[in-house]
């Protein structure tokens, strides 16, 4: 058996606007379990990614440790990368973003490397509002270390060990937009219709773009008592309605006139194109989605697709206002003040 990847390509395989083929956002072979749910989820990034048509140099992507966090190494072979210690891919995010402003950040993490040890980085880098697109590929489980709930497992969800989970979860996307984050999104990796627009989406947002994506663990917790295998999402997920990211220069065509249809546009200039049935939530309002995601969650449902959206939404650097340059340009004459104006800062803290 062979472990190396084919490098053939079809002769007449699509190519995108860059004139690139889905090989170029292609990564390594997949050392993950036959069937994981994160295999899926990087093809949706690879599909994203070729779509927008996304030059891969200018792509940074950021991960921690974890199944999830070895999965960067499977997608965008051709694009930058660093895989930090676990729970610290946020300050190592931020820190990357300030240097270079320039890059289009995609960050990879779990729900332990997530909700546990990484959770006081992660809500400074939703507050803060880091110019990124946050991946969590939440299975519930830690399958490095074996299958132990993590902090995201629901009240009686039972893994493969057989016992139940006693405690309440962590609900990311709760967390996300109470904290202020302009776009949270829901998915499960076995819905690549909905995921790779939300990914697009996420990446043409301005600032934080959190995607919890459920991915079951088919080693430690595809069974019947879990609520994050295949078959219990399937069965219970609740769509809050089916869009597309429509790039600016496109047509926008309402494919079904009966549905409700709202455009918003992001700041470049991009529309995400909403299909929803009359009643939904108001995806706008945080209240209204917190109350949603609540509703949907005493029902077991699962609330999937675009939870929230605030286009208006301000990053890091429109924030702090940094120099439109990237710090990683810029040569000692323009990160020295000059002696005069660092005696005048020194004298006005005297």
């Amino acid at each position: 058996m062979s472990y190396l990847k084919s490098r053939f390509r079809h002769p007449e395989s699509a190519k995108n606007d860059l004139g690139y083929t889905k090989a170029n956002y292609e990564g390594a072979l997949s050392t993950l379990c036959a069937g994981c749910g994160h295999d899926s989820i990087s093809n949706s990034i690879i599909n994203a990614c070729f779509e927008l048509s996304l030059e891969p140099h200018k792509i940074a992507k950021m991960s921690g440790i974890g199944c999830s966090s070895k999965t960067p190494a499977y997608f965008l072979s051709n694009s930058h990368g660093f895989n930090s210690v676990h729970g610290r891919m946020p300050s190592v995010t931020t820190g990357a973003n300030m240097a270079n402003r320039d890059l289009v950040y995609v960050g990879i993490s779990g729900d332990g490397d997530t909700a546990s040890i990484g959770m006081g980085q992660f809500m400074h880098l939703v507050r803060r509002n880091i110019n990124m697109v946050y991946i969590v590929m939440n299975n519930g489980v830690y399958g490095l270390t074996k299958g132990q709930d993590s902090a995201t497992a629901d009240v009686g969800s039972a893994s493969k060990k057989g016992v139940p989970n006693m405690y309440e979860p962590m609900d990311l996307c709760e967390l996300a937009i109470s904290l202020g984050s302009g776009y949270v999104a829901r998915s499960f990796s076995g819905d690549k219709d909905q995921l790779v627009p939300l990914i697009k989406g996420a990446i043409k947002h301005n600032g934080f773009a959190l995607i919890d994506c459920i991915s079951p663990c088919v080693t430690f917790n595809n069974n019947n008592g879990s609520t994050k295998s295949y078959e219990w999402v399937r069965d219970h997920k609740e769509a809050t309605g089916t869009f597309d990211l429509v790039p600016h220069e496109q047509e926008i065509k309402v494919q079904d006139p009966e549905q409700l249809h709202e455009s918003v546009k992001l700041h470049d200039g991009s529309v995400i194109n909403l299909h929803r049935q009359p009643g939904s939530l108001d995806i706008k309002c945080r209240e209204s989605v917190l109350s949603a995601l609540e509703e949907a969650k005493q029902s077991g449902q699962v609330l999937t697709g675009l939870l929230h959206l605030n286009s208006d939404s301000q990053n890091t650097h429109e924030i702090i206002n940094t120099s439109k340059r990237p710090l990683n340009t810029m040569d000692e004459a323009d990160l020295c003040p000059g002696n005069d104006l660092l005696q005048a800062f020194n004298q006005s803290l005297r």
